[in-house]
C-alpha cells in the first residue's frame, strides 16, 4: 500500500511526512490555488526538500490539446526533474500524449478517471499510475468500488505494471474500501489523515494505559 498527500501546504507536508509512511505528494492547479500567489515550481522544489528523494511527486499538465500537453510535460520535467510524475487527464488528447511521452521516458499518472473504460485505455497506453476519483464518481452515481475492482482485475490478469492511485476522498471509510477493491495507492488531503486519528476512543485508550500504569507503580510510565 502507498499513502500520498494531496496538498502543497508545506507545514502540513512537514507534519505528515514525519508521521506517515509517505509514498508521495500529489498536486493539481486547484490544490495550488489554495496556497495563494505562490511560485509553483519553487513550491515543488520546497516539497522535494522536505520529503527527500524517495517519495514521488505528481504534477498536472494544464493544456487540453495534444501539443499543449507535450509542451507542459516537457516544462514540468525540465523544472522538476526526471523523477516527477506527469499527471495527464484521460481524454483523447491525453491518451495520445501518454502514448508519445512514455517511450520518451516520462513517468505518467493518468488522471480524471471516472469510468472503467478510461482506466483500461490508460493501462494499455502505459500509464504508471491510474487516478480514479472515488468521491466524485459517487456524486455522479457511478459505482466507485466496481470501477476500481475491475481495473485491479485487469492489471492482475494482464500482469500490468500500472498501479491504481485512488483519489478524491471525503472520509477514511472510502479509503478503506478503495484498498479493499484492489487499489495499490491512495492520495488524500491532510484533513482526511487527521480525521483518521480523531476518534475519541483512541485518545481514551492511550490515557487509560498511562493511568493504569501510574496506579500500579505510583509513577509515570518510562
Amino acid at each position: 500500500m502507498e499513502f500520498m498527500l494531496d496538498t502543497l501546504n508545506l507545514e502540513e507536508i512537514k507534519k505528515w511526512s514525519e508521521v506517515l509512511p509517505l509514498a508521495g505528494v500529489t498536486s493539481n492547479p486547484t490544490i495550488a490555488k489554495k496556497e495563494g500567489k505562490i511560485n509553483f515550481f519553487e513550491r515543488i522544489r520546497a516539497v522535494r526538500e522536505i520529503i527527500g528523494e524517495g517519495p514521488s511527486i505528481h504534477v498536472q499538465v494544464v493544456a487540453k490539446d495534444y501539443e499543449g500537453i507535450l509542451k507542459d510535460a516537457a516544462e514540468i520535467r525540465k523544472k522538476c526533474g526526471n523523477a516527477v510524475y506527469i499527471k495527464v487527464p484521460v481524454t483523447p488528447a491525453g491518451l495520445a500524449a501518454i502514448k508519445t511521452l512514455k517511450p520518451e521516458g516520462y513517468k505518467i499518472t493518468a488522471t480524471a478517471i471516472y469510468t472503467t473504460f478510461q482506466g483500461l485505455l490508460a493501462i494499455e497506453a502505459g500509464a504508471d499510475y491510474l487516478a480514479p476519483y472515488y468521491n466524485r464518481m459517487e456524486n455522479l452515481n457511478i459505482d466507485s468500488d466496481a470501477v476500481i475492482s475491475q481495473l485491479a482485475q485487469a492489471i492482475e490478469r494482464d500482469h500490468s505494471t500500472s498501479k491504481i492511485l485512488a483519489a478524491s476522498f471525503k472520509n477514511v471509510g472510502q479509503i478503506n474500501r478503495a484498498f479493499a477493491d484492489g487499489a495499490q495507492a491512495i492520495t488524500a488531503g491532510p484533513d482526511i489523515f487527521a480525521a483518521a486519528f480523531a476518534m475519541p476512543s483512541i485518545a481514551k485508550a492511550v490515557d487509560d494505559f498511562a493511568t493504569d500504569w501510574s496506579a500500579i507503580h505510583n509513577q509515570e510510565y518510562i
